[in-house]
C-alpha cells in the first residue's frame, strides 16, 4: 500500500517555508502602515501551525520517495500550497471570493499570470508583493522539478535530460543538491541584478522588485493594470525582453556557462532553435507592423520583440493590445502560446525540445518512405533518441491537445464566446496569462468569468505546469493498486 507519510512530511516542510515567506509582505504592509499586515500575519500563523504539525507527525529518520510517492507529492504540493497561498488574498481588503483568490494564487504558483484583480495601481503593497513572490517561487520550483523530479518520472520525454544533466554537470558538481543550490543562487542573483536595472531605468524600487521577480520567473504579474505598458519606456521594455528571454533558457546550461563552459549554451541545439524561432517570429511581426500598420521600424521592433517573447515564454506582460494589431497577429500570437521555451527553464508550453524530437522522428520516417531498407536514426543534440522518448513525446502531444480541446469545450458550455473559450483554454494549459479578445485579452482580465470557468482554468493551469501526466496518472486505478 502507498505510504503517504513521506509526502505529508515534505508538504509540511513546504508549508512551513511558505509561512515564513508570508512574513515578508506582512512586514511591507506594516512599513507602509497598511492594516493588511494582520491578514498576512494570521495566515502565516495558521500555515505554520499546520505545516509544523504535518512535519512532526510524519517525520522519519530516512525519507526516501518512491516513483509513485513522487507523483503524489508533485501534485499535492502544488495544490496544497495554492490553497494556503490564497488565504491572504481572500481576507485582504480586495474582498475577493475564495474562488477568485484560489484562481489568483494558482495563476501565481504556476507562473501563468492571469488575474482577476481590478485596480492593481491602488492594491495594497503586501498583496502586490505576495503575488510576485508566488511567481518567483513557482519559477524556481519548476526548474528544480525539471532537474531532479521530471526525468525520474519520465514525463513527456523529460527522461532525455536525465543522463545529459548528470553527465554534463557531475564533473564540477557531483550531487544534484549542489546543482540545485547553485541554480537557486544564480536565480536569486539575476533577480537582484534585474531589480537594479529596472530601478536604474526609472521604476520605483518596489516596482523594480516586483517586476524583476515576475520577469525571470516568466510569470507576468505586474503592479499596474496596464502591465509594463504603464511605464512606456523603451529601456524598461528592453530590460524586460532580455529577462524573459533568459528565463526561457535552461538554467543548468547557464550554470555550466558561469563555471567556465563558454560554449555550453550555444552548443546546445535546443538553445539555438529557441533563439532562431524567436528571431524569425520577431522579424515577421515587426515587418507586418511596419508595412501593414505603418508603425515606425524601431517602434515595430520594440513592440514585436517584447510581446512575442512575453507570449512565447508564457510571461504574459503586455505593452499594447496585440489583439488590435490585425489579422496576421491574432493567429500568430495564438500559436506562439503553445511553443514555450527550453526544458529546464521557468517557461511553460510544449517546450522547444519536443518539437525537435518530433521533427527528427518525422524526418526519419520520410527518409524511410524513400529508402524502405535504409537504417535511419533520429538524433537530438548529436545523440540517438531512444524509442521510449519518442513515444513519450508523441503521447504528450496527444494528451496536450486532448486536454486543450476538453477545456475549450467546457468553457464554451458555460456560455463563453468562441474566442474567449479557445484562447482561455490555451492560455491556461500553456500558462501564458492573457488570452485573446476584449474580455481576457491583454487589455482585459478574468474577473468577469463565471466561477465554474475559473475553477476549470485553475485545473488547466495545474495540468500545464506539471506536464499533464503528473496529474492525470493520479486518476488511474492501476496507479493506486501499485
Amino acid at each position: 500500500m502507498l505510504s503517504f507519510r513521506p509526502v505529508l512530511y515534505v508538504v509540511g516542510l513546504l508549508l512551513s517555508t511558505m509561512s515564513i515567506g508570508m512574513c515578508i509582505p506582512a512586514a511591507v504592509d506594516l512599513y507602509f502602515d497598511n492594516p493588511g499586515w494582520q491578514v498576512f500575519a494570521t495566515s502565516a500563523g495558521l500555515t505554520l501551525f499546520i505545516g509544523v504539525g504535518l512535519a512532526l507527525t510524519n517525520h522519519a529518520p530516512d525519507i526516501r520517495l518512491t516513483v509513485r510517492q513522487a507523483f503524489v507529492l508533485t501534485t499535492a504540493s502544488w495544490v496544497v500550497l495554492t490553497v494556503f497561498a490564497a488565504l491572504p488574498l481572500t481576507f485582504s481588503e480586495l474582498n475577493l471570493s475564495y474562488t477568485d483568490a484560489f484562481f489568483e494564487a494558482m495563476s501565481g504558483v504556476t507562473t501563468t499570470g492571469s488575474t482577476v484583480i481590478v485596480g492593481l495601481d491602488t492594491a495594497p503593497p503586501g498583496v502586490l508583493l505576495w503575488r510576485s513572490m508566488l511567481q518567483w517561487l513557482g519559477g524556481i520550483g519548476i526548474v528544480v522539478m525539471a532537474i531532479g523530479v521530471m526525468p525520474m518520472l519520465r514525463v513527456g520525454g523529460m527522461q532525455l535530460f536525465r543522463t545529459e544533466s548528470s553527465e554534463k554537470s557531475e564533473k564540477a558538481m557531483p550531487r544534484v543538491t549542489q546543482i540545485v543550490t547553485a541554480i537557486i543562487l544564480i536565480y536569486l542573483g539575476l533577480s537582484v541584478v534585474w531589480t537594479g536595472l529596472y530601478w536604474a531605468a526609472g521604476m520605483s524600487f518596489f516596482d523594480g522588485v516586483i517586476h524583476a521577480m515576475t520577469t525571470l520567473a516568466t510569470g507576468g504579474f505586474s503592479s499596474h493594470d496596464n502591465s509594463v505598458g504603464q511605464f512606456d519606456d523603451w529601456r524598461i521594455d528592453l530590460i524586460a525582453t532580455c529577462g524573459m528571454f533568459i528565463g526561457g533558457l535552461p538554467f543548468v546550461l547557464i550554470l555550466r556557462t558561469i563555471q567556465g563552459g563558454k560554449g555550453a549554451l550555444f552548443a546546445d541545439t535546443q538553445v539555438r532553435t529557441y533563439g532562431a524561432v524567436v528571431v524569425v517570429l520577431i522579424l515577421a511581426c515587426s515587418a507586418f507592423l511596419w508595412l501593414r500598420n505603418g508603425v515606425e521600424p524601431l517602434q515595430a521592433l520594440r513592440y514585436a520583440s517584447f510581446n512575442l517573447i512575453s507570449v512565447m515564454t508564457g510571461t504574459g506582460y503586455a505593452t499594447s493590445d496585440f489583439y488590435r494589431w490585425g489579422s496576421f497577429a491574432v493567429p500568430l500570437f495564438f500559436f506562439v502560446m503553445f511553443i514555450g521555451g527550453c526544458a529546464g527553464s521557468t517557461t511553460c508550453g510544449m517546450k522547444i525540445f519536443r518539437f525537435q524530437v518530433l521533427y527528427a522522428a518525422a524526418r526519419t520516417q520520410i527518409r524511410h518512405l524513400f529508402q524502405p531498407h535504409g537504417v535511419f536514426i533520429p538524433y537530438y543534440n548529436h545523440r540517438p533518441i531512444p524509442s521510449d522518448v519518442i513515444e513519450s513525446v508523441l503521447s504528450f502531444f496527444f494528451v496536450f491537445i486532448l486536454c486543450f480541446g476538453i477545456l475549450a469545450i467546457g468553457l464554451g458550455m458555460l456560455g463563453l464566446d468562441y474566442l474567449t473559450a479557445i484562447s482561455g483554454a490555451a492560455t491556461a494549459i500553456c500558462n501564458v496569462g492573457p488570452g485573446l479578445g476584449d474580455i481576457i485579452g491583454p487589455a482585459g482580465n478574468f474577473s468577469t468569468l463565471p466561477d465554474a470557468a475559473k475553477w476549470m482554468l485553475s485545473a488547466g493551469m495545474l495540468l500545464g505546469r506539471l506536464e499533464l501526466f503528473t496529474v492525470i496518472v493520479l486518476f488511474s486505478r492501476t496507479f493506486w493498486r501499485g
